[in-house]
């Protein structure tokens, strides 16, 4: 293993470093930019059973050190990920990718979840739970133990591949639905996904997007993710991928030395598209300035 390698579910990764869902599309578009190949991995846009276009517009809102997107999951449906937006990406992407998978009911991740596991080019399933239960009153499945810890079941009795369960940092209680879904046999647990949040227009005096909330990401919420990361972390046996605000090497680091094997990068992909390449290029000579020998042996270890 190299000294920015870490084994994330049994697949080693050359670094650590994952552009977040929704922030980097199917992957061929940044590869227009630079080589991917520098990435860890990365995990795809949002994909659901069916096609969708989306909330209506606007759907993204500026906030102080972050952003508010309500896109609203829009993509093709897996069937046209499977046979153009894998094709593509298998061109210009040499290393297993992360499939995020999104449902609205059970049948529906499982279903999404069983067909991308038969693709070669698919080394995880990322699920996120985040979506409203459209047979629960539309509460989201990740905000209910039991709810979460069904589509984890549902999902692993369809796949062969690690499944990771992407939590949302809307609960009061995380540790509890991270958990639930380790004791339902995920094998990994990724957070935060995006916090709730609001933007009104002074002169209208109206929302500033069409659905109303949304949400926020960016800079802003790295504390509650680093907190959120380190207490999941030490509550369950299973990796942790932590993501929310990160934006530069530093923040990678504190990530990992909260608990997290992985770290994704979202938001920032959006201000800056060379974010990741850059922290990846910076990652020898920061470790090298805290006396790190490498980034296998800083998971966990906050003091």
């Amino acid at each position: 293993m190299g000294r920015l390698s870490v084994n994330l579910c049994g697949i080693e990764l050359d670094n650590p470093v994952i552009p977040a869902s929704g922030t980097f599309g199917y992957g061929y578009e940044y590869a227009a930019l630079y080589d991917i190949n520098c990435l860890g991995t990365f995990s795809f846009k949002g994909t659901t059973k069916d096609p969708r276009f989306g909330n209506p517009t606007p759907r993204i809102a500026e906030c102080t050190a972050g952003m508010i997107n309500a896109v609203g999951l829009q993509n093709p449906g897996v069937e046209k990920v499977i046979s153009e937006e894998l094709p593509k990406l298998k061109k210009c992407f040499h290393k297993p990718v992360m499939a995020n998978v999104s449902g609205f009911s059970v049948e529906d991740y499982a279903y999404t979840c069983e067909k991308l596991d038969k693709e070669e080019q698919v080394g995880w399933l990322e699920v996120n739970v985040s979506c409203p239960n459209v047979h629960g009153g539309g509460m989201s499945f990740g905000t209910d133990p039991k709810a979460a810890a069904e589509v984890t079941k549902a999902v692993k009795a369809v796949t062969t591949k690690p499944v990771i369960v992407k939590l949302s940092p809307n609960v009061t209680d995380i540790v509890s639905i991270a958990k639930a879904c380790e004791d339902a046999g995920a094998d990994g647990i990724s957070l935060i996904n995006t916090m709730l949040g609001m933007r009104i227009d002074l002169r209208t005096r109206r929302p500033v997007i069409a659905n109303k909330m949304g949400g926020f990401s960016g800079s802003a919420i790295f504390p509650v993710a680093v907190r959120m990361v380190y207490q999941v972390a030490n509550a369950v046996k299973i990796p942790v991928v932590g993501m929310g605000g990160v934006s530069s090497a530093e923040d990678v680091i504190e990530m990992m030395l909260a608990g997290a094997t992985a770290v994704e990068i979202g938001a920032a992909n959006l201000v800056d598209p060379y974010i990741c390449r850059d922290i990846i290029e910076k990652l020898p000579d920061v470790i090298d300035s805290y006396g790190i020998q490498n980034l296998y042996e800083i998971i966990g270890k906050v003091r």
